[in-house]
């Protein structure tokens, strides 16, 4: 049992120490960090009702009162930034799960069977992939109809293809393999094969994707709210507040930036850990980091 659990144990030190040698993925998991605690204890982090409108206070400037100033109906922008975060995340992770589970179900099928089933399905993929992530995200979403739930399907949806692809290409090249092979001769079953076999050499370089398309999908998601077919108003989002700061860029630009920077800090972090786990994951670069 011990010589079993040794070499997981001695993979995972690895990993955590390629992970925090590093300055820029230290911060960006302190960044990762940060926003999950806001995400999850907004209620009581968040100074006022993000969506309590107080007309007497209009587009008021940065102070104590609020931090990050008022917008153009009085609502607080930092109670804003707070919960958009909540949502930011939602949608990030959920369409993730979306993409990924159908995805790596599509290129582990094609993968193995091969055949008919691979031509089917990577040509499915390939339509998809004719179009840019967000362009096709946008067609989606317009065809799904604003609102959270219907963004994370048409984000899940556009993301998916990425997936497929690379699971198919990585099951394609397992298979060959002399255990895999030897399982199959032996009778061992397709689904053993699978699950026992090949799922588990796959899963390192969609580990290092699903990490660099969370701060994608953020991203994608403030897109599709800047141009008005996100998360319905009231609804928080950071770009919906982008996109309802632009009039007042010169007057008070701090509507528009405040968003814009947490967008720009999470994106960023997300890609610095992605970096990172590509690194730690990657079997040429062992011991050489």
């Amino acid at each position: 049992m011990t010589n079993e659990i040794e070499p997981s144990i001695s993979e995972f030190a690895y990993i955590r120490r390629v992970l925090l040698s590093r300055g820029v993925v230290v911060f960006g998991l302190i960044i990762i960090l940060i926003l999950i605690i806001t995400a999850i204890f907004a209620p009581l982090m968040a100074p006022y009702d993000p969506y309590d409108q107080d007309l007497d206070q209009v587009l008021q400037q940065p102070s104590w009162e609020h931090l990050l100033g008022t917008d153009s109906l009085g609502r607080d922008t930092l109670s804003r930034i707070i919960y958009g975060s909540r949502n930011s995340l939602m949608v990030g992770l959920v369409a993730l799960c979306i993409a990924a589970t159908i995805g790596m179900t599509i290129g582990l099928v094609a993968g193995y069977f091969g055949g008919w089933i691979n031509t089917v399905f990577m040509r499915f993929i390939d339509s998809l992939m004719c179009f840019p992530m967000i362009l096709l995200a946008l067609v989606l979403a317009a065809l799904l109809g604003s609102g959270l739930r219907n963004v994370m399907i048409a984000l899940g949806v556009a993301m998916l293809p990425g997936y497929a692809r690379l699971m198919c290409g990585q099951v394609l090249s397992v298979k060959e393999n002399d255990y895999v092979l030897a399982a199959r001769s032996l009778g061992t079953s397709d689904a053993h094969i699978i699950l026992r076999h090949i799922l588990p050499n796959c899963l390192p370089p969609l580990i290092v994707l699903v990490t660099m398309q969370i701060g994608a999908a953020i991203l994608a998601e403030a897109g599709l709210s800047f141009l008005g077919i996100g998360i319905e108003p009231p609804g928080a989002a950071w770009g919906t507040m982008i996109n309802d700061g632009r009039e007042y860029m010169l007057t008070n630009p701090i509507l528009s930036c405040a968003p814009g920077l947490a967008i720009m800090l999470v994106v960023f972090s997300f890609n610095m850990v992605g970096d990172g786990m590509r690194d730690a994951l990657d079997p040429r670069l062992r011991g050489t980091l």
